[in-house]
């Protein structure tokens, strides 16, 4: 089921992560220009409302279209988007998710049916006809059936938002949120639930709480700091770097494996995050548009004018709780073992690599849920360490793991997505690791590489 729920979030983040540089574009001249933001101009305000409305929707459904059918998927998935977004009273971030690999699939199923049976010279005739009338006739099924379906689905899920909001059950949100984030879900709900609920709301409200309730960086500090005061061996001599990558860089995988070496640590970091929303839903806070990453600096960027007492307000306190609770947690439960036992397997990966010749290896992929965070930064730390061994001529790629490259010689991933990787790319060694920072198994691949 967890894999499931990761595809589906690893589908959507598709879709959403290529365009965070869009959301960002409109977040800031959103909090720079509108009448109450740092430099109010009621020329550069214009853009705002078209950027949300059509420009990003748009280059949402473009780039679905495109992961399921490159670019004839890309262009019919387009067209067929603007049928749910012209006309519509809210912006059609769902709408667009929906009609971009729609459109993706329909052409890519019609170019699958008359494969082999197109006369010679008509070719480009029926490509293009046929990208234009599949594109049109979805544009009108958009119009008549997924805009609405769209606008009912929306008012539903700020129907239930509302029922929590009045109710004081949001902050209840953290429960289930930080350990999805553990279990490698984070893009489905951040990109698959909260960016469109949250660009709903900014639309109405000009902020919306949703954008910090899984980017809020706080929570992990927290923990992370409880790593440096309290905890043990590696996990407390690596926590330090680990918190510039997280708070500062905003890749919050990077304290997964700290929760995973001891469970129950995953306390501080709820708690933490629920104290974190009830200040920023008591108090008003919230961003204008999706922070990615999750920094700190990323968070402050895209907070509104009036609202910078309650952001910083909500995410030091929910550090503070969540390095009170977790400090708390790992001082009378913490175990070194489960660190010490990632380090067993590099037995286990050097037995399954028996027999391979190091000059073979020509390159390596760095895999993640998304493509973007932890496999840029394993990436970088695995290039170091093959330079520093001697095979600076082998290329380290990072990717999503469902998009491993063919020609992958190793691929690098966390043991969570390991099985994934494997059903990815059969037959390709996959390397498992628990620990982004101090990952053992990056020495031991560069030892094993190294010329003799």
């Amino acid at each position: 089921m967890k894999q499931y729920v990761q595809r589906a979030g690893r589908f959507l983040s598709s879709m959403v992560m290529p365009n965070i540089g869009a959301f960002i574009a409109w977040g800031l001249i959103a909090a720079l220009f509108i009448p109450d933001g740092w430099l109010p101009n009621e020329n550069f305000a214009t853009l705002v409302d078209p950027m949300l409305k059509y420009l990003i929707p748009i280059l949402i459904a473009y780039t679905g279209g495109y992961v399921v059918a490159k670019q004839r998927g890309a262009v019919v998935g387009a067209v067929a988007a603007m049928g749910v977004i012209i006309g519509a009273d809210i912006p059609m971030i769902l709408g667009a998710m929906i009609m971009g690999p729609v459109g993706g699939l329909a052409i890519k199923w019609f170019d699958k049916a008359v494969e082999g049976k197109i006369k010679s010279g008509f070719e480009m005739l029926v490509n293009n006809f046929s990208a234009g009338i599949i594109g049109g006739l979805l544009a009108l099924v958009g119009t008549l059936v997924i805009k609405p379906f769209c606008e009912w689905l929306t008012a539903a899920l700020g129907a239930g938002v509302g029922f929590l909001v009045e109710h004081g059950l949001l902050p209840l949100a953290a429960v289930f949120v930080e350990p999805a984030k553990v279990l490698f879900l984070n893009n489905a709900i951040n990109h698959g639930i909260f960016t469109p609920l949250g660009v709903e709301q900014v639309a109405s409200a000009g902020r919306s709480i949703f954008f910090m309730i899984e980017s809020n960086p706080g929570p992990g500090l927290g923990l992370l700091l409880a790593y440096c005061i309290v905890g043990k061996g590696m996990a407390r001599a690596s926590a330090p770097g680990a918190i510039i990558v997280q708070f500062l860089g905003g890749i919050h995988e990077i304290y997964f494996p700290y929760i995973m070496m001891n469970p129950i640590s995953i306390l501080g970091p709820i708690v933490g995050n629920i104290c974190s929303i009830f200040i920023l839903q008591t108090f008003g806070g919230g961003l204008v548009a999706a922070a990615s990453p999750g920094s700190i600096f990323a968070e402050l960027a895209m907070t509104p004018k009036d609202a910078f007492g309650v952001n910083i307000s909500a995410i030091a306190f929910s550090a503070i709780v969540s390095f009170a609770v977790s400090a708390a947690l790992l001082k009378f439960f913490g175990k070194e073992g489960d660190l010490d036992a990632a380090t067993s397997k590099v037995s286990e990966n050097k037995a399954e690599s028996k027999g391979l010749v190091s000059g073979a290896v020509r390159r390596i992929v760095f895999a993640c849920d998304a493509g973007m965070g932890s496999s840029a930064m394993g990436a970088t730390m695995l290039r170091k360490k093959l330079a520093g061994a001697g095979r600076a001529d082998v290329e380290v790629l990072h990717s999503a793991v469902g998009e491993i490259p063919e020609d992958a010689d190793i691929i690098v991933t966390h043991e969570e997505l390991a099985e994934r990787a494997r059903k990815a790319r059969p037959g390709v060694r996959v390397v498992a690791i628990t620990n982004f920072m101090a990952a053992p198994e990056y020495d031991q691949l560069a030892k094993e590489l190294q010329p003799a």
